[in-house]
């Protein structure tokens, strides 16, 4: 039975194929986000576990957590982790709730027969919501 090689990837690779540039994975590195590895010149080496958190940081990154919020979220400790997501999903949930009360408010005005909207009662109404 042949043992299991680990190929380790540079960080050119590992940014091709995030779709990232490099200055982004150094980035993370230097702020705690990402752990990587080092060959004997120096250079970091991405082994499967880092490309596996250097997925993970990029995805909390792109559904809103900025990187101490991501540091955070894959803290060894499970409790802090979910302390920091479900702040993120309140503060998402209440950025739903104003992005659907301004769609409401724009959709009237659009549609409003006043000619000025200061004229208009419902508008007042929304203007008047905090």
């Amino acid at each position: 039975m042949k043992a299991r090689v680990r190929l380790l990837k540079t960080i050119g690779e590992v940014a091709a194929e995030l779709g990232i540039e490099t200055h982004v994975l150094r980035h993370w590195e230097q702020v705690g986000a990402l752990t990587v590895g080092r060959d004997g010149n120096g250079y970091r080496t991405y082994n499967d576990s880092a490309i596996e958190q250097a997925r993970t940081v990029l995805k909390l990154r792109r559904v809103g957590l900025s990187l101490p919020e991501v540091t955070a979220a894959m803290a060894p400790t499970k409790s802090a982790a979910q302390a920091i997501v479900k702040a993120k999903i309140a503060a998402l949930e209440d950025e739903i709730v104003r992005k659907q009360q301004a769609i409401t408010f724009l959709q009237h005005t659009a549609e409003c027969r006043h000619r000025y909207l200061d004229s208009c009662p419902d508008c007042a109404s929304f203007v008047r919501e905090s």
